[in-house]
């Protein structure tokens, strides 16, 4: 079975409500509810994580990892499988749900539990740590027999809590497929541990004939500490292109100064955001999600305030597994024969713009 690293050398990480309250993170009268939360859906923080939440204890890296007695309550059309994986998993630990690009799965398992996650009901500790040899075998026979398949992206649970040795053996076993290019890793290794981005997991991350790229997700800009920087630009100065994913979330990051300053953020660490989700409709997850028209609110204000660099993609996983799709703002009309475009300022315009002399 594929090594896993413990998740930290002293085994620090917080992973029950007491050990929460012993750290001072939450008040010991919510320690009963609290323990209801964590029968139900995996509770970890790290130290780096814990170090952020216990300067800020209400503020928005506590709302996104500390438990919260509101994920029990389950509303209506929410989901455990919030965007279909299950009806695209033609194998244990595949989900086809694209022509050309597969998810392999290969843990169930992460450094951390983020209270909003869309797999919150399949990961964590008595779900699988590892792919098992045999279920592995079969996902990699399943890539290797679709010549249409370009792209693999390791997802999970967190591929990067896999040992170096075993995240080497297994870009050894993809890079023996020819007809894929890219693999893609999905990590929010760099950011709540960044010490586990050591040159043995760097190097580990060099597929030969592949293009390896990294997706990490980052929330907030508190999240980007000299230590999280320092594991990025190691990344990064290894040749390996850095992309974000993040979440749009109420309390969190549902404000345009806090997004600008996130955006702004990654692209300093040579980062570019990519996608910025909507919340998707995993159980007990309501009290964080926004409404669409909220999104692209925010999405407008950025638009001409920010670097194009700084601008994510505003996505939806439609539930049922029917795929992903931009969902922000549009800046073109039609009225008639006539198209109008608008400007950041709020400004139309026609396109093509009438010849000079044609003006009224």
């Amino acid at each position: 079975m594929p090594q896993v690293l413990p998740l930290l050398p002293e085994d620090r990480t917080l992973r029950k409500p007491a050990d929460l309250a012993g750290a001072g993170l939450v008040a010991p009268e919510r320690l009963e509810a609290l323990a209801r939360v964590a029968e139900r859906y995996a509770v970890a923080i790290t130290p780096d994580v814990a170090e952020l939440i216990s300067a800020a204890p209400e503020g928005p890296v506590a709302r996104q990892f500390l438990p919260h007695e509101a994920e029990l309550e389950t509303q209506p059309g929410e989901l455990a499988d919030p965007i279909g994986d299950e009806a695209h998993a033609p194998v244990p630990g595949i989900v086809h749900r694209y022509p050309d690009r597969v998810l392999l799965k290969v843990v169930g398992i992460c450094a951390v539990y983020c209270r909003f996650c869309f797999r919150r009901e399949t990961v964590g500790p008595g779900k699988a740590r590892a792919r098992p040899p045999q279920a592995l075998d079969r996902a990699l026979a399943y890539i290797a027999d679709r010549p249409a398949i370009w792209e693999v992206i390791l997802t999970g649970g967190d591929p990067l809590v896999l040992s170096p040795r075993r995240l080497a053996e297994l870009g050894a076993r993809l890079a023996g497929i020819d007809h894929v290019k890219v693999v893609r890793i999905h990590s929010r290794l760099p950011v709540v541990e960044p010490g586990r981005i050591t040159p043995a997991l760097v190097r580990a991350l060099d597929i030969p004939g592949k293009a390896t790229w990294l997706a990490v997700h980052a929330n907030h800009a508190d999240e980007l500490t000299p230590p999280v920087r320092d594991a990025l630009a190691r990344l990064a100065c290894a040749g390996i292109p850095l992309v974000s994913q993040s979440v749009l979330l109420r309390g969190v990051n549902d404000d345009p100064d806090t997004l600008a300053a996130l955006f702004r953020a990654l692209v300093e660490c040579r980062v570019k955001p990519y996608y910025l989700h909507h919340g998707d409709l995993a159980p007990g997850t309501s009290h964080f999600r926004t409404e669409i028209a909220e999104g692209q609110a925010l999405m407008r204000s950025l638009r001409g305030a920010v670097s194009g660099l700084c601008q994510p993609a505003y996505m939806l996983d439609i539930p049922g597994g029917h795929g992903k799709v931009p969902i922000g703002p549009g800046y073109l009309t039609r009225n008639g024969e006539s198209t109008m475009i608008e400007d950041p300022r709020g400004g139309f315009h026609p396109y093509p713009p009438a010849p000079a002399g044609d003006a009224a």
